[in-house]
């Protein structure tokens, strides 16, 4: 893992568990490493906390009772983009991918580090902030401004997650080269380790969005044995 990034610091985290130990030792571990932050405990008041006061990031528990994490994140996304670090039981990897399905940028399993859940907020944010030394990138009707952090198909915005903007953008800058789902880990996400079908998750999403066909994409395509490579020409 990486250092913290002190830069990130001052942005708005909104915790959600319904355990109240949880909730608390995140909320000390984050205040510490200097965040705002609110809490909540259960999806209605989740909800009404990021209304009145618009999170950077939300730390999201899966199992909530009541209205689950799933719709939380699902609603708070329809109000806006919104980071989303997604916790879930260990070894629930359907959920798991459940939450990546619904736009979750990351997800830490319980039992976790608190000092782990922090760099990877760290991390989450400091992927979010704008770009601005980095060049427009466009290919195949395709047009990514990074310190805009916009996205446009055929002049048509994109709706796009964190991950999803990150790996797009990575894709136009390197077309025409395999990389592997460790690369793209690493890479995309700053992990040198990681449950690869965070990777193929966002990539089935991301297909969804640019694919004139996502069943037989032309432009992320698929390596057999190596991973996925971008073609520009759509060949």
């Amino acid at each position: 893992m990486q250092q913290p990034d002190t830069t990130a610091r001052s942005a708005r985290v909104l915790v959600v568990d319904d355990d109240p130990t949880v909730a608390e030792i995140v909320a000390g571990y984050l205040d510490r490493a200097g965040y705002v932050v609110d809490r909540a405990d259960d999806g209605p008041t989740a909800l009404t906390a990021a209304a009145a006061h618009r999170p950077d990031l939300v730390v999201l528990d899966l199992m909530l009772p009541g209205m689950d994490g799933l719709e939380v994140c699902r609603r708070m996304r329809g109000h806006g983009p919104v980071a989303v670090i997604m916790l879930t039981a260990r070894g629930d990897e359907e959920d798991r991918i459940l939450g990546l399905e619904v736009g979750a940028d990351d997800y830490v399993t319980k039992p976790f580090s608190p000092r782990e859940l922090v760099l990877r907020v760290e991390s989450v944010l400091r992927r979010s902030r704008p770009d601005a030394g980095t060049r427009p990138l466009r290919a195949a009707g395709l047009a990514v401004d990074p310190a805009g952090r916009r996205a446009t198909r055929d002049g048509t915005a994109l709706a796009l997650t964190l991950r999803e903007f990150d790996l797009l953008s990575f894709f136009l800058r390197h077309p025409g080269r395999a990389f592997s789902r460790e690369d793209l880990m690493r890479e995309v996400w700053g992990w040198d380790f990681g449950d690869l079908s965070t990777v193929t998750v966002h990539v089935r999403r991301l297909r969804g969005k640019i694919e004139d066909d996502p069943a037989r994409p032309r432009l992320i395509q698929t390596v057999w044995g190596v991973g996925y490579r971008f073609a520009a020409g759509g060949e």
